[in-house]
């Protein structure tokens, strides 16, 4: 398909991924699998949904991961991802191997994660960032509760900041942060060409319809919906 196969040292390019990253409980999973759904209702391309590897890890040992079992973690992800993207059109990723970075820094102080997590993400086309706004719920052995949403959201932002990489905050409920997820990926979208007949010509009007991109913050893409309550993330004040 043009646009998205293309020769590549004698294989396929591999197909665009998109990111979803965030701190637990903020709709992840959810979001992944009605994006892969809705996308694959909307395009008609073969959309992929790659699970969390953690969650698996978690329910067939009954316990989380020791410091020394994070990097298979992070591989695993990676490599899931990357096998996807050669069997699809198009990928949806519940996590990156860029959380499991992200939880070895903050629980067992290794930053030696990042330069491999990093690595894989730059490749992938569109990162999106769950926003705080969603009660914390208990889920399984990984979530270790409310207090630890806003560091890993923060020390998220402080990599991908780091690393150069650019994300989409999405908000919202239900719905609204289902559009929210949509609208932030529709530039990419544009630059596909699916097989739905029409899809060009209404992806270009959800783009018009779009409000004007404003910066709001200089910390922060979205501070109106969850950093309030952020004292000093990267380092700075309050916004």
């Amino acid at each position: 398909m043009a646009g998205l196969a293309a020769a590549h040292g004698g294989g396929v390019k591999p197909a665009p991924c998109i990111a979803i990253v965030g701190a637990e409980s903020t709709g992840k999973t959810s979001l992944a699998q009605a994006l892969a759904l809705h996308l694959t209702e909307m395009t008609g391309l073969r959309c992929a949904f790659v699970p969390e590897v953690l969650r698996e890890w978690c329910d067939e040992r009954g316990r989380t991961p020791r410091a020394e079992e994070q990097q298979a973690i992070a591989h695993e992800q990676s490599r899931r991802i990357a096998q996807a993207r050669h069997g699809h059109e198009l990928v949806v990723a519940d996590t990156t191997a860029l959380m499991t970075a992200v939880y070895s820094e903050l629980l067992f102080a290794d930053t030696s994660l990042y330069a491999m997590a990093l690595e894989a993400h730059r490749d992938y086309a569109l990162t999106l960032l769950t926003a705080l706004d969603l009660p914390w719920t208990p889920d399984g052995l990984q979530r270790d509760g409310p207090h630890v949403r806003e560091p890993v959201d923060r020390t998220v932002r402080q990599a991908l900041l780091r690393a150069g990489l650019q994300w989409s905050v999405v908000a919202g409920q239900g719905q609204a942060r289902l559009g929210a997820a949509l609208d932030a990926l529709t530039p990419l979208l544009l630059t596909l060409q699916p097989p739905r007949a029409g899809l060009f010509t209404r992806l270009q009007a959800r783009q018009a319809a779009l409000p004007e991109w404003q910066w709001v913050c200089e910390k922060c893409d979205a501070p109106e919906c969850e950093h309030r309550s952020l004292k000093g993330w990267a380092g700075g004040p309050d916004q």
